[in-house]
């Protein structure tokens, strides 16, 4: 029974090792010119200053509005298009299930679209 698990646990050993060396070697052999702009932390566009109180401050929400509708349109492509090939198949009720997950796209759409996320500034 183990016997038919070994060539997955050898692919794996195969996957690590090639991960490892694979940062050995350019951890070795890239080049490595830090500078205070390349050490500074930066997320979703807002460049942090330490002068000001994070905590207490709003960020705003257009790089996830933006990372929000990558992953919709993912999603909508992923299970529209095998629902198409299949409708005549799955019958009512494939297109029941379909019916109410593009009714919670839609809700999906109005809340990005609420938000400003499809105004291009």
């Amino acid at each position: 029974m183990l016997a038919e698990y070994l060539p997955l646990a050898v692919l794996a050993a195969i996957a690590v090792a090639f991960v490892g060396l694979s940062l050995a070697v350019s951890s070795r052999l890239g080049p490595s010119r830090p500078n205070p702009a390349k050490r500074a932390a930066y997320e979703s566009g807002i460049i942090p200053d330490p002068a000001t109180d994070v905590r207490g401050s709003r960020f705003p929400v257009k790089f996830y509005i933006v990372a929000m509708l990558f992953i919709i349109f993912d999603v909508e492509a992923v299970f529209l298009y095998p629902w198409a090939v299949t409708l005549r198949d799955l019958g009512w009720y494939g297109f029941g299930v379909m019916a109410v997950f593009i009714i919670l796209l839609l809700e999906s759409y109005y809340y990005v679209l609420r938000k400003g996320g499809l105004e291009w500034d």
